[in-house]
């Protein structure tokens, strides 16, 4: 895989595209809320010290195993013990499940710039690595799913962000080129996977980006709501 990144010129804008794809966690939904307190749940269940929101939402953006780990070691990638682990696991499942949808919202314009986006008539995907089983209970929860002729989590494929293929199997279900589908994410995870994939690549200044400017990522676009994406896209 080449994961050298595309110069941002290499897409003019406006983009031209027919499918816009758009990450889950920290860009269409603010799911912190829930992901902290299912986390926090599971460390009282082990007796184990809770951390405040704000750090947990630093340790979002790959996928609920390493959240788990940073969970229970307060570290990026240090490895727990592995029966703490699948005992910590198996809690924040329960637990995340009873309430996947509680206190997460949509973030503000998300609504809005997804009813434009359909309006203008974009082909409208979400790219998560959430698994499945909480991803479209979470969707529909909130009014979203219906938005989406095509759902990938983090579990409908072999590999996920930052890996390309999960774009690159949008492409296919769309029949399109990757430079004519546009990804709308929040992190690294994002640029690189549209930077493997060939395909231009919008940020959005919140979300969970694990501390890292989204500003230096290579993007073609850094926006702050949905809602002016129509500004920087165009139909194929």
């Amino acid at each position: 895989m080449n994961n050298l990144p595309k110069p941002t010129n290499a897409f003019p804008l406006p983009l031209s595209v027919k499918m816009v794809m758009i990450d889950l966690d920290g860009t269409l939904i603010h799911t912190a809320p829930d992901l902290a307190a299912s986390a926090n749940r599971m460390l009282e269940d082990l007796d184990m010290p809770t951390h405040p929101q704000d750090q947990v939402e630093r340790w979002i953006g790959n996928g609920v195993a390493r959240l788990v780990k940073r969970a229970l070691t307060g570290q990026m990638q240090a490895e727990p013990e592995a029966a703490l682990f699948d005992q910590a696991y198996a809690r924040f499942l329960e637990h995340y499940g009873q309430s996947v949808s509680a206190l997460s919202r949509p973030y503000p314009g998300v609504v809005e710039g997804l009813d434009a986006l359909k309006e203008a008539g974009f082909e409208l995907a979400c790219i998560t690595n959430k698994a499945e089983s909480f991803t479209l209970p979470l969707l529909k929860d909130l009014h979203l799913h219906d938005y989406f002729s095509l759902i990938l989590s983090g579990d409908s494929l072999p590999r996920k962000k930052p890996d390309p293929l999960p774009l690159l199997h949008a492409c296919k279900h769309f029949q399109i080129t990757p430079d004519h589908g546009v990804l709308v994410g929040d992190s690294a995870n994002d640029t690189q996977a549209a930077q493997a994939a060939g395909m231009p690549v919008v940020c959005m200044t919140y979300g969970y980006n694990q501390g890292v400017d989204v500003r230096s990522l290579g993007a073609q676009a850094v926006i702050d709501s949905l809602v002016e994406l129509p500004q920087y896209i165009q139909r194929y």
